[in-house]
């Protein structure tokens, strides 16, 4: 039996009234609290997500465990007011990709430890990723190997679900995590054939890992859309070249996921959830946003109180702490130094949670306690929050315009999942 919220969702698609729900893949604090305020201020379900290189049960790169990540979740839902009951916790990726480099019965042994950890933390979304060829795997790895390994990680995951219904998503052909790293023309849309093997190859390897009545709570499909982002360049969807997978999904008996949907258009966005894209994740461009508007408020407190120096702190954090950046960044110093800053990857995310990047963040927004800022500088210098300010829906603040700057992205989705606004039956 699935989840009523995702049978609704299939049902919904199934019956010529597609809506979806929005995926925020953050672990970003200011991300966070803007969807969750979001949510609770639209009385909608919000769908946050964790990818196993983010938390793990050796703590990832933002050093939190699955427990942890679902504690820090929830205390911000607390914080602003929204019931437990309208979030939905998910894992992105769920498989060997953080041990890759280990043979591969170490490392699915390393990820059989993570599934279980994320079912008993209640993370009830998951995405099962063993797509990834580990070190004494071939390249590329079968197919019917990757439905094996994904099956058994389902097992492990009901084994340790403590009696919740968990939502599978299956499937793995996606853009690159984070972007591409060099411009981008044109992808082509997965072709319905190798959609079809995918399900039916899961499905018989649930069948023999012996948990074929779980194969019933697989509700989405990740395929290729034809969207991607390079550093400097959107792919934007083009709902003709999807039109064969497009009218594949019904056979199919879910809805499409889709990821790497960031900085696609208004209009391309209704248009994927119109062809059967009922999850659309979101992740670097709400960082972006988030790091457009703290650069924009460092400019106005240069003009207001002669300081600054949030950019040029973060340009030395990333010149000294390289890892995150530099294997990515293609080009001379000048292309580099803009692509840190500026790359729609939004690489720079994997820095605000440094010691010295909250010290840089901390004094800036101190400078701006108590104090409202003038609509003219905000016009200047954060322009497109000036509307909002100006009608009141967002207050001349610092902490508060960096919300917005999120809410604002958050909107765009939710204009184009607005048939049910993601609320929970």
């Amino acid at each position: 039996m699935r989840d009523r919220f995702f049978a609704e969702l299939i049902a919904g698609h199934d019956s010529g009234r597609p809506s979806g729900l929005t995926s925020v893949c953050s672990a970003h604090p200011v991300v966070i609290e803007a969807a969750l305020h979001r949510a609770k201020r639209l009385d909608e379900v919000v769908l946050v997500e964790a990818t196993c290189n983010q938390v793990n049960q050796d703590g990832g790169y933002t050093g939190m465990t699955p427990a942890d990540f679902r504690g820090f979740v929830l205390d911000i839902a607390q914080r602003v007011g929204l019931p437990s009951g309208k979030l939905i916790l998910g894992g992105d990726h769920l498989g060997p990709n953080p041990w890759r480099h280990l043979p591969a019965a170490a490392a699915m042994e390393k990820a059989h430890v993570m599934l279980a950890a994320f079912a008993r933390a209640g993370f009830t979304k998951i995405h099962l990723d063993a797509s990834m060829s580990c070190a004494d795997d071939p390249t590329p790895l079968p197919n019917a190997v990757i439905a094996e390994r994904a099956a058994a990680l389902a097992a492990t995951a009901e084994n340790h679900a403590e009696g919740r219904l968990l939502s599978y998503i299956v499937g793995t052909e996606v853009p690159v995590p984070g972007g591409a790293a060099e411009h981008v023309e044109a992808l082509t849309p997965t072709p319905p054939a190798e959609a079809a093997e995918t399900i039916e190859l899961h499905k018989s390897a649930f069948d023999a890992a012996g948990i074929g009545h779980a194969f019933d709570r697989v509700v989405g499909l990740v395929v290729q859309p034809g969207v991607e982002f390079g550093h400097e360049n959107v792919v934007i969807y083009r709902p003709e070249a999807a039109r064969p997978l497009a009218r594949a999904r019904r056979d199919f008996g879910l809805v499409y996921e889709a990821h790497s949907t960031d900085y696609q258009s208004d209009d391309a966005l209704r248009q994927l959830v119109r062809d059967g894209f009922g999850i659309l994740k979101v992740g670097p461009w709400l960082t972006f946003a988030l790091r457009e508007a703290l650069y924009g408020l460092d400019l106005i407190s240069a003009e207001m109180f002669g300081q600054s120096g949030l950019k040029s702190g973060m340009e030395a954090l990333m010149l000294r702490e390289p890892g995150h950046w530099q294997r990515y960044y293609p080009g001379d110093g000048t292309a580099q130094r803009l692509q840190r800053h500026y790359s729609y990857s939004d690489r720079i995310r994997y820095y605000w949670a440094m010691p010295e990047a909250q010290r840089l963040v901390t004094a800036l927004l101190a400078r701006f306690n108590g104090v409202a800022i003038p609509e003219t500088l905000i016009s200047q210098y954060l322009p497109h929050l000036w509307p909002d300010v100006v009608r009141g829906k967002i207050d001349a603040a610092a902490d508060a315009l960096l919300l917005g700057a999120v809410e604002r992205v958050l909107d765009i989705y939710g204009n184009a999942v607005t048939a049910t606004g993601g609320k929970r039956p």
